[in-house]
């Protein structure tokens, strides 16, 4: 009897230890995150270039020319990322990611539609998180005078750009390098910047990742918004849809015509099937939805950016 007893006793302790690692992988899984240096960071240092964007010029970072020639940026992006890959985080590698952007961008030519030829210029940092599909974008910049240097680091959601934590701090110049006079910079503010990330981590794993959508009709399409099947409104059919497999029927219909709607706030599961989900995968299912009867209906996904993407009704 006391053996039995200390068998059923050792077999619970194994199943609860079991358990307790098990919950604690889990509080312990950080996001994937990027870090780049920021826009103004790159404007005062004239490592821009300037893109085609559908006949408008647009100025745009150059990360490339950045990580080829700054001698400070690798250095001080190292430091961020060691500090936080020790906090539990994931690096993604931008600088690689970026030496073959050029090519990428005198390729990106995307057709609308085979009769349209209407095309969709992505910008480069768009293409960059295209890329890398990180979780999390850390943009930094920092400014050296005689007496002192001022850092400050911020983390942006890939795929809203919602601000989502910020660090700034100085300190008075020294001997050291900069690399190193501004990780000392950022250990101090580290413990709250990881709070901040790790509280939109876990909001995003409760409530799912935030998306938002576009519907658009073609000009020749037979089909609209408004068109009824089996009684109800094309669009009618697409939010059933949309509450069937967002998280917890999360989606704010902000904007509806008979040829366009908007969807914000679209939450969507991190993961399907065993695969991570993005944007393009969700819209995907509801492609391949309204391909079936009683629709019958040919779309074209056009994705801008990680987290925002437009499906076309009525032509590829």
């Amino acid at each position: 009897m006391i053996l039995v007893t200390m068998r059923v006793f050792i077999s619970l302790s194994f199943m609860l230890g079991f358990l307790s690692l098990s919950l604690f992988a889990q509080q312990a899984k950080k996001p994937t995150i990027m870090i780049l240096p920021s826009d103004n960071w790159c404007s005062a240092r004239y490592f821009t270039k300037t893109y085609d964007n559908q006949g408008s010029k647009v100025v745009s970072a150059d990360y490339r020319r950045a990580f080829l020639e700054d001698s400070e940026l690798n250095p001080v992006i190292s430091k961020i990322g060691e500090l936080l890959t020790e906090q539990g985080y994931s690096l993604k590698d931008a600088e690689q990611a970026a030496k073959s952007l050029d090519t990428e961008m005198a390729e990106n030519d995307v057709t609308f539609s085979s009769t349209s030829h209407a095309g969709l210029a992505m910008s480069p940092l768009d293409m960059l998180k295209q890329r890398v599909k990180s979780d999390i974008l850390i943009q930094i910049n920092w400014n050296v005078t005689r007496e002192a240097i001022t850092f400050t680091m911020e983390a942006f959601d890939t795929y809203t750009d919602k601000r989502i934590a910020t660090a700034t701090g100085t300190k008075e110049r020294n001997k050291d390098i900069v690399p190193v006079q501004i990780e000392s910079i950022i250990k101090g503010h580290i413990k709250k910047f990881d709070e901040q990330m790790d509280g939109f981590y876990q909001e995003m794993q409760a409530n799912g990742r935030e998306i938002a959508l576009n519907l658009q009709v073609w000009d020749n399409s037979d089909v609209n918004l408004e068109t009824e099947y089996n009684g109800d409104e094309l669009l009618w059919h697409i939010q059933e849809w949309l509450s069937e497999n967002t998280v917890n029927s999360q989606f704010n219909l902000s904007d509806a015509t008979e040829n366009f709607a908007r969807f914000e706030q679209v939450r969507i599961p991190l993961v399907q099937r065993g695969m991570a989900l993005d944007a393009r995968g969700f819209v995907r299912g509801l492609q391949k939805h309204l391909q079936k009867a009683p629709y019958n209906i040919t779309s074209k996904i056009v994705m801008q950016g990680l987290g925002k993407a437009t499906l076309i009704i009525g032509e590829k």
